[in-house]
């Protein structure tokens, strides 16, 4: 019998309904990316009403392609963490009444999980054991991933994520918002050797990362030390396309540089990549070269489940079969915690 998953983890309201093969039979997403523009950024109250008025007809939408009844469900799953508190407690709290109303189990998820899980929907094998990469607007950690639902946390940004630092680019050099698919843009037409910005920890042994330098590297090539104002900018299209340019590429060497390290200390010979930074061409290039040079297996999640979606709810395929189902006390947890 399938199963309703639900995500509303930051500005993307989703649903999906998902076979016992993980097989999707129908989705909804509504983005809000319209909303937030105007703030270069998402802003966590706006992300709530947003999926406060759009959470029971995405679910309605999601059941209506898949043709299927709330009576035909399974079970209903929800990412419970990590992400924006409002964001989370509205999809929370749709998942627990609708648990009530048609009487069916539920199901937590890890959003992070999922991302990662994402990969494993995408491939023919089963692609654990593995290094897990989960790199996205709020998050760039790694994890040795022993099954879907074993993983252990090997380091994550002490600061910026990866896809926030693309975000605070673009609204330097103003962009617009979403800043990653702009910078990226402009980065295909730039010399990536024109500026040496910083590769923080690069060469450090541990799995942490720090981009909060290169963003303020980046600044300082703008508008130079002490200067706050971007709204006088005189940059020409060749400038932009080379600062952004010049960033990507020290992100990417970074992200590469890592995974490298991480696949070599846990003795893997496969990397799973997910998350919404996962869909930047430069990056799934380079893991692609490194992964032939140092011979391991890499899968990256399709561009269609790299950014937040349903689909890769279907990680509580897995929960499920170990039975394990949440009960209607279920609470939010916003922070990234270790180990999750």
């Amino acid at each position: 019998m399938p199963i309703l998953t639900i995500e509303s983890t930051c500005d993307e309201t989703a649903a999906a309904v998902i076979d016992e093969d993980g097989q999707m039979l129908g989705d909804c997403v509504a983005t809000q990316e319209s909303l937030h523009e105007q703030f270069r950024g998402v802003v966590p109250e706006v992300a709530a009403r947003a999926h406060l008025e759009r959470i029971l007809p995405v679910i309605d939408t999601a059941l209506r392609k898949a043709g299927i009844r709330p009576q035909s469900l399974s079970a209903i799953a929800v990412a419970d963490r990590p992400g924006l508190a409002g964001s989370l407690l509205v999809g929370v709290t749709a998942a627990k009444a609708l648990s009530v109303a048609w009487q069916k189990p539920l199901v937590a998820v890890n959003h992070l999980h999922a991302h990662l899980y994402a990969c494993q929907l995408a491939s023919d094998i089963d692609v654990y054991p593995c290094v897990g990469l989960i790199v996205s607007g709020g998050h760039t950690s790694l994890y040795h991933c022993a099954s879907p639902l074993d993983l252990r946390y090997l380091g994550g940004t002490i600061d910026d994520a990866a896809g926030e630092a693309f975000d605070k680019v673009a609204a330097m050099l103003q962009l617009g918002f979403p800043g990653g698919p702009a910078v990226s843009r402009l980065a295909r037409h730039g010399n990536r050797t024109a500026y040496q910005f910083p590769r923080s920890m690069i060469h450090e042994d541990h799995f942490n990362f720090s981009f909060s330098g290169l963003k303020t590297a980046v600044r300082y090539a703008i508008v130079g030390p002490g200067h706050q104002d971007f709204s006088k900018l005189n940059l020409s299209d060749d400038e932009k396309a080379n600062l952004c340019a010049s960033f990507e590429a020290a992100v990417v060497d970074i992200l590469v540089a890592k995974c490298v390290r991480a696949i070599h200390a846990n003795q893997s010979d496969r990397l799973i990549v997910g998350g919404g930074v996962a869909a930047n061409e430069f990056l799934r290039e380079e893991l692609e070269n490194a992964a032939e040079q140092q011979d391991f297996d890499l899968v990256i999640a399709p561009l269609h489940l790299c950014t937040d979606n349903a689909v890769m709810g279907a990680i509580a395929l897995e929960k499920i079969k170990r039975n394990e189902f949440a009960k209607l006390d279920l609470d939010i947890t916003p922070g990234l915690q270790r180990g999750f």
